[in-house]
């Protein structure tokens, strides 16, 4: 298992008013919180409606997840859970593909114009 363990809850519908600072404010009673962020589209600069809260002990997301779920955020009943782990944009898709995208594929090829 990985040293870089991180404790991640996914928050689902966030009101538009709530801040990274009021989510950190609702979450920290349950342990120690190493980040609190607010999703935030990067054109308008306006809440996506979710977010997520970082814990250093699966203990304190697992508690974060049972007394969080449903109840009132800044108006709104939020969904607390486990964070999946981040799967990319999707843009590409070959995991094993070097950085290069296989610009030298071709390299050694005989193309007859010698």
């Amino acid at each position: 298992m990985s040293e870089d363990v991180e404790y991640r809850c996914f928050i689902g519908n966030l009101s538009w008013a709530t801040t990274d600072r009021g989510l950190k404010d609702a979450f920290e009673k349950f342990g120690n919180l190493l980040d609190a962020k607010v999703a935030v589209d990067k054109f308008s600069g306006r809440s996506r409606g979710f977010g997520f809260v970082s814990f250093d002990d699966k203990a304190a997301m697992e508690e974060a997840i049972e007394g969080m779920n449903g109840m009132d955020l800044d108006g709104r009943n939020i969904t607390v859970d486990k964070a999946k782990p981040h799967q990319g944009s999707g843009r590409d898709s070959d995991g094993d593909r070097s950085r290069d995208h296989g610009r030298d594929h071709d390299r050694d090829r005989k193309w007859g114009y010698d």
